[in-house]
C-alpha cells in the first residue's frame, strides 16, 4: 500500500469548522483505494474550541502526530495585544518549527510516497514546501481557495507574504488543487507556467454520516407550526454579511406581520453571535431569530434534514469560493435559498443541482421577494426545489477521494 503524509491544521478535535471534513474524509476513504494516510496536525492547545465528537471517526491505526503549536492571539498576547510579526502569515506560525521537525521524523519512519498539505492555514503550505525540499518527495498543495486576493488579506505585509507563499508553492508543487472553477482559473492565469498542474477537486458530503444522521433526525419540524430557514455554520461579517437579510426581514414584518409570524430563521454555530443579536434587535425581529451554539456533527446534519429550508450566504467578494457546507445542504435534499451573486461559483453549483431560488446577498428587495414567495407557499409550488439526485450522487466524499487518488497517481508518480 502506498503512503501519503497529510499536513492539516483543521483536524479533530478542532470544533466549529466545516473545513475539518475534507481532510478527515480523505483519511477515512484513502485506505480502501490503496493509500495509507499519515496525518501531521497541530497540538489541540492551538484550537480555540475542541470537541471529541469526531475523534472516533479517525480510522483505528491511523498514525496522527500533533506537533507543538500556539495561537498567537491567545497564547502570546498581553492584554489582547501582540506583535504583528508573530501572527504572519497566520496566528499559528509557531506550528512551522515543530511541524517541520515532526514531518521529517514521519518521513524517515513511514517513507511516504507523496506529501499533501492543505490551506486555509498558510503555515501548512510552509511546512509542506520545506518537507518537499528536504526530502524530494512529490508534493500536492491543496489550496481549496485563493490565497492572495484583491484587498485580502487586508494587511499589506501579510498580503505580500501570502503572495510569496503561493508563488513558491506553484513553482514547487507537483499538483495544486482548488475547490472551485473560479479559483482554478485565477491561478491558471496568474501562473501560466504551472497551469497544467492546476486542477479542481470540489468539497463534498459524507454518505455514512448522513445515513447515521437520518436515524436520529426528528420527523417533527424544528418549530412546529412555523417555517424554519436554517443557516448552519459561520456567518462572516464581510464574506457572508447578513445586513440586507435582516433589512428584508424587517420589511416583511412591516408589510405583512401575519406572514412574518409564520417564520423563524435559525443560525446554528454562527460564531459571531453578538453581531447577529445586535442586528435582530436593531431591526425589531428578535422574535423571529434563533441564534444557537454548535452541536455534534451528526446532530447538525440531522437538523438540516429537519429544516423546511436551508440558507446559504456568500458575498460577491467571494465569487470564486463555495461554502463547503453547501454539499451537505444538497445531500440533505431540502429546499435551498441561496443569497449570493448569480455570477459566482456558489450560484453555479446551486443551478447545476437544480436549486434555482437565488437572490443577491446585498439587495434587500430581492431577498424580501424570495422570503415572501417562501412564506406564501413557495415550497409546495416547487419554487424552492431540492437538489437533483444525479448531482447529489456525484458529490460524495468517497467520489472526491477517488478523484484525488487518480490525480496523485497521474501527476506524482516517481
Amino acid at each position: 500500500m502506498k503512503r501519503i503524509l497529510m499536513i492539516a491544521y483543521h483536524f479533530p478535535p478542532l470544533a466549529g469548522s466545516s473545513g475539518i471534513q475534507r481532510t478527515l474524509r480523505f483519511v477515512q476513504h484513502l485506505p480502501r483505494l490503496g493509500w495509507e494516510p499519515i496525518v501531521l496536525s497541530a497540538d489541540p492547545r492551538a484550537y480555540e474550541r475542541t470537541s471529541d465528537d469526531l475523534m472516533l471517526e479517525i480510522p483505528e491505526g491511523t498514525p496522527v502526530s500533533r506537533a507543538f503549536a500556539l495561537d498567537t492571539a491567545r497564547h502570546l498576547s498581553l492584554k489582547g495585544r501582540y506583535v504583528a510579526a508573530m501572527a504572519r502569515p497566520d496566528r499559528w506560525i509557531s506550528w512551522k518549527y515543530a511541524g517541520i521537525r515532526e514531518g521529517m521524523r514521519l518521513i524517515k519512519c513511514f517513507k511516504p510516497d507523496v506529501i499533501w498539505s492543505t490551506y486555509p492555514i498558510a503555515t501548512a503550505h510552509i511546512i509542506g514546501a520545506e518537507l518537499h525540499k528536504r526530502s524530494g518527495i512529490p508534493w500536492v498543495a491543496d489550496f481549496r481557495d485563493p490565497m492572495a486576493q484583491e484587498n485580502y488579506p487586508p494587511d499589506p505585509v501579510t498580503w505580500r507574504q501570502f503572495e510569496a507563499i503561493e508563488r513558491s508553492v506553484m513553482g514547487l508543487a507537483s499538483l495544486s488543487l482548488f475547490t472551485t472553477p473560479g479559483a482554478a482559473d485565477i491561478y491558471r492565469k496568474r501562473y501560466p507556467e504551472a497551469s497544467q498542474r492546476v486542477h479542481i477537486l470540489e468539497n463534498g458530503y459524507d454518505e455514512e454520516s448522513f445515513s447515521e444522521a437520518e436515524t436520529v433526525a426528528s420527523c417533527q419540524p424544528l418549530n412546529p407550526g412555523k417555517i424554519t430557514l436554517l443557516h448552519s455554520g459561520i456567518v462572516y461579517p464581510s464574506e457572508r454579511d447578513p445586513t440586507q437579510l435582516f433589512q428584508g426581514l424587517a420589511q416583511l414584518k412591516a408589510t405583512d406581520p401575519d406572514l412574518m409570524s409564520l417564520f423563524r430563521i435559525r443560525f446554528r454555530a454562527a460564531v459571531h453571535d453578538e453581531m447577529l443579536f445586535a442586528m435582530a434587535r436593531c431591526h425589531g425581529v428578535e422574535a423571529n431569530v434563533e441564534i444557537l451554539p454548535s452541536i455534534p456533527y451528526r446532530l447538525a446534519l440531522a437538523e438540516m434534514l429537519s429544516a423546511e429550508v436551508l440558507l446559504v450566504m456568500q458575498a460577491e467578494n467571494w465569487n470564486q469560493q463555495i461554502p463547503a457546507k453547501i454539499y451537505e445542504y444538497l445531500r440533505a435534499k431540502r429546499p435551498i435559498l441561496g443569497l449570493t451573486d448569480p455570477r459566482g461559483d456558489t450560484a453555479g453549483v446551486l443551478r447545476k443541482a437544480g436549486c434555482t431560488a437565488i437572490a443577491k446577498l446585498d439587495v434587500v428587495e430581492e431577498i424580501y421577494n424570495q422570503l415572501r414567495v417562501l412564506l406564501a407557499g413557495g415550497i409546495a409550488s416547487g419554487q424552492f426545489p431540492p437538489a437533483h439526485d444525479q448531482y447529489v450522487l456525484g458529490a460524495s466524499r468517497l467520489g472526491r477521494t477517488r478523484s484525488l487518488v487518480e490525480l496523485i497517481e497521474q501527476w506524482c508518480e516517481t
